[in-house]
């Protein structure tokens, strides 16, 4: 292969890895669809799709070396967009259409959603550059895949999006599972799994186990208590 051609080989294999990443926002926009016409179990299937291309998509950058064949294209920004639309916007979308916390605390919360997510999403280290997220990485998604599966009471579900949007102004440093050194292989296979979980169970709803979607929470419990550890271990360090 020529170098011309191979630059060209390059240059696709790395435009082809920004459109995976785009899709993402195409599956946000069919979720969307699907909140608004009540079918929430789809919504959801579709925001795994999306969460799968977010899962694979950094990695299949950092081979390709994107910043390196197309140093004119920001990537990073791109990822971020289509995170705001899926982690962020879709979610709270949904606490509005389905009302969960009643009206007009649906509204409202879906409001601090948008409003803090936006913050944090701004931050210059919100990925801190030992691949930490700094403040709660907005995993409204997941949040609302427990209240799709759950149906909490208004007040649990108010109780749990407040706390979420303070822990977005607290420095705790949050797990990035593909980025990590130590832990990696142990984290990465129980996040797979813990993913693969939730999305049987919404694929199975409304005849999901809810035994089973309580259990799925242990994995919650660990990546929160890797994250204070990591977290007070660099803080001790200062």
């Amino acid at each position: 292969m020529t170098e011309r051609a191979l630059s060209v080989y390059r240059k696709a294999l790395a435009l082809s890895v920004h459109i995976l990443t785009a899709t993402g926002a195409v599956a946000g926009l069919v979720a969307l669809m699907r909140i608004t016409e009540g079918d929430y179990r789809s919504a959801f299937l579709y925001l795994f799709l999306a969460m799968g291309i977010d899962m694979v998509d950094g990695t299949l950058a950092r081979s390709a070396n994107v910043k390196k064949v197309m140093p004119g294209f920001d990537g990073a920004l791109l990822d971020n967009i289509v995170d705001y639309l899926n982690y962020t916007l879709v979610p709270a979308f949904f606490l509005v259409k389905s009302g969960i916390a009643g009206s007009p605390m649906s509204f409202i919360l879906a409001a601090l959603i948008l409003l803090s997510s936006a913050y944090q999403f701004c931050q210059l280290d919100a990925k801190t550059e030992d691949h930490f997220f700094k403040g709660f990485p907005s995993y409204w998604n997941i949040l609302i895949f427990y209240f799709f599966l759950l149906q909490p009471e208004p007040a649990t579900v108010i109780f749990l999006v407040l706390l979420c949007v303070a822990l977005v102004f607290v420095p705790v440093l949050y797990l990035y599972p593909s980025r990590m050194i130590r832990f990696k292989k142990l984290t990465v296979i129980l996040t797979s799994l813990y993913t693969l979980l939730l999305l049987h169970q919404v694929a199975m709803a409304p005849d999901h186990s809810v035994t089973v979607v309580y259990a799925s929470l242990l994995y919650v419990v660990y990546y929160v208590v890797l994250s204070l550890f990591f977290t007070w271990e660099k803080r001790s360090r200062v």
